[in-house]
């Protein structure tokens, strides 16, 4: 535990998709149901908040220093330094009610990114790859919660999971074309690690996972053994993310909307960001 320092200690909602900004030497995450995205300098603390008025539930880096951003359940491409947005496409016109949640940009350079339905409960969500022309192609569907979108550090392997399943899958990927294929399903994981939420590779290529309810990030090598985890303060770690000058730190959100009272008492870093 004294490797685990607290960047900033503030009980967000729902601390999430933690990025890191290389060129600008910062760490970006949102807070989905407060509907911001933050900035924080690691070395100097400074940081900036941008506000959108509606559920963020991801977003990635984008040419020209703009992101993608998940803004209820559209995809926008949003700059920072004038506010202005663009809309690429609605994933779910059909459905207001529904959401998109965890999305990162791929090594085709899509954004890919899932929708859930009001409670996350039915097999109702779909993972869409969303190109800079604004089109969205269904990749997976019936899912429930999407989440642990990451690439192996060659771009061949993409893997994904279901929080409500508890499965982590990982499938070969063709990063010139965003096919995927073969699909192959982590053991079973315990009770005690937590069900898996955000995640992040490394470069040796093990795979990184939030264990929501477990008070830990568990890592998985690539056939899906569990290799190891690093206990966190919060019983909620939703995402990590690898950053800093040299690539080897890693931030950690944590979410607070769903603790209890004791919970809350017991883990007073709960909702925190962790480094």
């Amino acid at each position: 535990m004294s490797d685990v320092e607290v960047l900033i200690q503030e009980p967000f909602k729902v601390g999430e998709s933690p990025v890191w900004d290389a060129e600008h030497g910062r760490l970006l995450f949102c807070d989905a149901l407060a509907g911001t995205i933050h900035a924080i300098d690691p070395k100097t603390r400074a940081r900036r908040v941008w506000e959108f008025g509606a559920h963020v539930g991801s977003f990635g880096l984008a040419q020209r220093g703009r992101w993608v951003v998940a803004i209820g359940c559209a995809v926008h491409l949003f700059d920072p330094a004038t506010g202005k947005s663009e809309l690429l496409v609605q994933c779910e016109p059909e459905r207001p009610e529904w959401r998109l949640n965890d999305g990162k940009v791929g090594p085709d350079g899509a954004f890919w990114v899932g929708t859930m339905g009001p409670r996350g409960m039915e097999p109702v969500g779909t993972l869409y790859r969303v190109t800079t022309d604004g089109r969205a192609e269904k990749k997976i569907e019936g899912l429930r919660i999407t989440n642990g979108l990451a690439w192996s550090p060659d771009g061949r392997t993409m893997y994904h999971a279901e929080t409500r399943t508890r499965a982590i899958d990982a499938w070969d990927f063709d990063a010139t074309t965003g096919a995927i294929a073969n699909p192959r399903r982590f053991p079973s994981i315990p009770d005690e690690d937590g069900a898996p939420d955000g995640a992040a590779t490394d470069s040796a290529g093990d795979y990184w996972a939030a264990g929501l309810w477990g008070s830990r990030i568990n890592r998985f090598a690539p056939d899906g053994r569990l290799v190891g985890h690093l206990p966190v303060p919060v019983t909620m770690p939703t995402m990590p993310c690898f950053g800093g000058d040299d690539m080897r730190t890693l931030f950690i959100t944590s979410l607070s909307q769903y603790a209890s009272d004791e919970v809350k008492r017991d883990y007073p870093l709960t909702g925190s960001l962790l480094m």
